[in-house]
């Protein structure tokens, strides 16, 4: 019983309150209407951004390609900003050690998966990172043709 009166002063529900019902004065429908006429027109917001006008999907002048030669794996931010506003990236991996560009072709792979791009391997040490509105075509071919 003690328990149930500390509950009851915790949660402000003391013997204070009346058991009959509240009876509130509501507005009829035309006064209502009046009220609204009274108040200025708010200017709505609109809360709903669409991700494509976001991102710049929705034109096709913002394309651009961007040539991007990492120096440490910090450098992945710089090309993930490139892709998140809407612009292809040519990685070129030649200047830096092989266990920093497996990170960084890792991370992009992540990213690339998470914007629904595309990354292609163009060369040993090259590749291209698109967004998900560039279209990539044809395929390079894995033998060199210059010593024919």
């Amino acid at each position: 019983m003690v328990m149930a009166i500390n509950l009851r002063n915790f949660f402000n529900l003391g013997d204070d309150f009346d058991d009959e019902p509240v009876r509130e004065n509501f507005e009829t429908g035309s006064q209502l209407n009046n009220a609204a006429k009274q108040e200025p027109a708010r200017v709505r917001r609109q809360n709903v951004v669409s991700m494509a006008e976001k991102r710049g999907l929705a034109s096709d002048e913002n394309r651009k390609i961007v040539l991007f030669a990492p120096k440490a794996y910090s450098d992945v931010k710089e090309i993930t900003d490139n892709l998140l506003s809407n612009q292809a990236v040519i990685v070129n991996f030649s200047t830096i050690d092989d266990a920093q560009a497996k990170r960084i072709v890792d991370f992009l792979t992540g990213a690339v998966f998470a914007i629904n791009g595309e990354i292609q391997r163009v060369d040993d040490a090259i590749f291209l990172v698109t967004p998900p509105n560039y279209v990539i075509s044809g395929e390079v071919s894995s033998t060199n043709h210059l010593n024919d």
